[in-house]
């Protein structure tokens, strides 16, 4: 027999997800159907998908369920888990605040990264465009040694290698368009520096502070938006830049400009980054299970 299952769909700056509401992590997920959920044509369209479970109910997330009662177990479009998403940490506040689960104010999310620190800043509560900024605490920056370079076509670029829970390679390029369709992944050299894929960021300068970029993400191709890649790319312009917070003294904050807005990121001399944007909420409904069902077969 057939039940409803109830969904939603939201975005932060264009980055968009299937939202799967599941406290209790009662909905099997295998990677085809979540690729199913996201496709674009044949399914409810997205970069990703937000499940949203209870930590003590998903067995990756018990251990953080002291600090965070939500667990985002979080989904590429092509099904494949990832361990952290800025963008959806955002949007996955905003659903929490919908549903009565947060208010304005302080929240702690559970991530594969780790627990993400949020703060809803005051606004519209429904989740639509009025609804106030959302601030996420995106841990530290990782900066790997060694060279690194990342290539398109005939092109070929020196990169920064940055990890923000995920792994970016960070290119300063002159030109946007220089990254080709973005739909291939970027080459990257040596083969050993990303032995499990990598997303690639290309980026221009706008003006002081203020960046402009575009994204390759490993699993979904070229999205609107990536809020860990924004936060890469805010770290590695500034130690082009010169700028080091912990050395400093002072924090570090660039404004980010990706296809589908702006982001403002933040790195404080503890080397806590913050990133502060949008994320709305534009739909709810319900598929039917017997759907997905035809999709595990």
């Amino acid at each position: 027999m057939s039940t409803r299952i109830a969904f939603l769909k939201g975005h932060g700056t264009e980055n968009d997800f299937v939202i799967v509401p599941d406290p209790e992590n009662a909905v099997d997920l295998p990677p085809a159907a979540v690729a199913a959920l996201c496709d674009r044509r044949a399914g409810l369209g997205g970069d990703g998908l937000l499940h949203v479970v209870r930590s003590a109910a998903h067995p990756e997330a018990r251990g953080m369920a002291a600090e965070a009662e939500w667990f985002m177990d979080y989904r590429n479009g092509d099904g494949s888990v990832a361990e952290m998403c800025g963008n959806g940490v955002r949007v996955f506040a905003r659903y929490l605040q919908r549903a009565g689960h947060a208010a304005e104010g302080d929240l702690a999310v559970a991530t594969r990264g780790g627990v993400k620190r949020v703060h809803i800043a005051k606004g519209a509560s429904d989740g639509g465009s009025a609804a106030g900024d959302i601030t996420v605490g995106m841990g530290r920056a990782l900066l790997p040694e060694g060279d690194v370079e990342v290539g398109v076509g005939e092109r070929r670029w020196p990169a920064r290698n940055v990890n923000m829970g995920n792994p970016h390679a960070v290119a300063f390029v002159t030109d946007l368009d220089h990254a080709g369709d973005l739909y291939t992944p970027p080459s990257h050299a040596p083969a050993g520096a990303y032995p499990d894929g990598v997303n690639v960021e290309f980026v221009v300068d706008r003006g002081p502070g203020h960046v402009a970029m575009r994204v390759h993400e490993r699993g979904s191709g070229e999205t609107r938006s990536c809020g860990t890649g924004a936060c890469a790319v805010a770290v590695a312009a500034a130690r082009r830049d010169g700028a080091d917070p912990a050395v400093t003294g002072a924090p570090a904050t660039y404004t980010v400009d990706v296809p589908g807005g702006t982001l403002v990121i933040t790195e404080r001399p503890d080397g806590e980054i913050e990133m502060t944007g949008p994320a709305v909420i534009v739909a709810e409904g319900e598929f039917d299970s017997a759907w997905l069902e035809g999709v595990r077969a």
